[in-house]
């Protein structure tokens, strides 16, 4: 594949990079040694680890530095400070490498961020041995199509964030096999979340852990933050071969968005361990082993293909007490959260070990929730079990194959064949004359306008994650062109 280098603003804009001099040196904005940079303010060349200390800090607002390729060993105890910098919301003091991942810095680690704002670093290999760190001091700092592949250190997670409106973008993490996270965001204090987190277009591949549990690409909090409002959107994304824990996406916290990720031949699904309020949309589960599980309140799971996994599709937890609250004790918190008012709709679960199942292992169960419009097709296991369930509204559900029905209500769902077709991925969906289109018994525009491919939904929905129409797609599965540092 042939490598192509990219100039990126704080929002990941890609420009032409080319011809940018070895040795340091400061020059105007209309010098025109580095195209693309015009009309972006001041920028500085470096080429050693001084230099670049230098041109931080002396940058102006909105400068860019532009570190030379090469391999960078910062000595222990001496990281590259960014202590006090800043840009503007539309000025991004950047620091950024003359080709993307044309500069790897070494050592235990490379930069220390304190109070510092709206700065972006770009284009870096990042092998330290220890956490890459965001502290709460600072705010809107960007980490822009880097390779994060840190020590195989047992127990160490690649990149923590605790800074409000915080963007990880078209980033790769890959390279572990032992215990620690790729990515977790958290907060200043013991129950805070960073607000405004925003994590798009990364790839997350080949965590190897063989452990149950810690090995997480991504982990939107803990449980002592279960309650804290995070407003993260988490879209766009990639996983591969993420086999260190069963949860690929693992929800520790509220208010989140969690739509148009693919999750592909992973162990990992998308779990909603702790927390309320959380819209998981429009994602792809392919070929792996778990799908998506819930607990907590009032949440919206809609829209999405789950299709050649063995374990269940959707996993309506119970739980060992009914609500977390303000105040409980910290032993009290880690306990799981019974699901109530909890909407799911308009899913395709296609070829999986489970279709919509409920746990019984815990005495609480699932309250006042909602499963509608749901298409589920499977010749293994049950199609729609949930064994422990009160207040439970069951609609328009199609159900088909050889596995058993399960306890849905009668009055909850139609056996008949969906006509199923694969489309040119070779995934399934809705074919012509299939008895799913414009077939919805309720209406669900207060909740979704479009399907899983971004079409509209037009007069009564389809029943499943697919529209069937001639409308042009807007989103895909993803593959790894759509996504990390070399992606357009």
């Amino acid at each position: 594949m042939k490598r192509r280098t990219f100039i990126l603003s704080a929002a990941g804009a890609a420009l032409a990079l080319t011809g940018i001099p070895g040795a340091a040196q400061a020059v105007g904005p209309r010098a025109g040694i580095v195209p693309g940079l015009d009309g972006r303010g001041p920028y500085t060349s470096v080429s050693d680890l001084a230099a670049l200390q230098t041109a931080i800090d002396t940058a102006q607002e909105g400068a860019t530095i532009v570190v030379a390729n090469g391999t960078y060993a910062v000595p222990d105890g001496s990281p590259i400070r960014l202590a006090g910098v800043s840009g503007r919301w539309n000025k991004h003091l950047t620091i950024m490498a003359e080709s993307v991942g044309g500069v790897t810095f070494t050592g235990a680690q490379s930069f220390v961020f304190d109070g510092a704002h709206h700065v972006t670093l770009s284009g870096f290999v990042f092998t330290q041995s220890t956490t890459f760190e965001i502290p709460a001091s600072c705010q809107a700092i960007t980490l822009s199509r880097n390779e994060f592949v840190l020590a195989d250190i047992e127990g160490l997670h690649n990149v923590m964030v605790r800074a409000d409106d915080t963007v990880i973008e078209y980033n790769h993490f890959h390279g572990k096999s032992t215990l620690g996270i790729y990515l977790g965001i958290e907060g200043g204090q013991p129950t805070d979340m960073a607000q405004n987190v925003h994590i798009h277009h990364n790839y997350f591949s080949d965590h190897t852990f063989p452990g149950d549990n810690g090995g997480e690409p991504i982990r939107l909090g803990v449980s002592p933050r279960a309650l804290s409002s995070a407003h993260a959107i988490v879209e766009y994304n990639l996983f591969e071969r993420c086999n260190g824990d069963p949860e690929a996406i693992s929800v520790k916290s509220s208010d989140n968005t969690v739509r148009y990720n693919t999750i592909r031949d992973s162990l990992g699904g998308i779990v909603l361990r702790h927390g309320n309020r959380t819209r998981i949309e429009s994602n792809h589960i392919l070929n792996g082993e778990n799908g998506i599980r819930i607990y907590g309140n009032d949440h919206v799971i809609v829209n999405n293909l789950i299709t050649g996994i063995n374990g269940s599709a959707i996993v309506i937890g119970c739980g060992t007490l009914r609500d977390h609250y303000e105040g409980e004790p910290s032993t009290s918190r880690t306990k799981n959260d019974a699901p109530d008012r909890v909407r799911i709709a308009l899913n395709s679960l296609i070829d999986v070990g489970g279709g919509i199942i409920g746990e019984t292992a815990r005495p609480i169960e699932p309250d006042d929730c909602v499963i509608v419009d749901n298409l589920v097709v499977s010749d293994r296991g049950s199609l729609a079990l949930v064994p422990k369930s009160k207040n439970f509204t069951w609609s328009g559900n199609i159900l088909w194959g050889a596995a058993a029905d399960g306890d849905a209500p009668a009055t909850g769902f139609t056996r008949v064949d969906p006509l199923l077709a694969l489309d040119d991925e070779g995934l399934p969906r809705i074919g012509a004359g299939s008895p799913a289109i414009d077939a919805a018994t309720q209406d669900h525009t207060a909740w979704v306008s479009d399907d899983i491919l971004g079409r509209h939904r037009t007069g009564a929905a389809d029943i499943g994650a697919h529209e069937y129409s001639a409308a042009h797609a807007r989103r895909a599965p993803l593959h790894t062109g759509d996504v990390g540092p070399l992606s357009a």
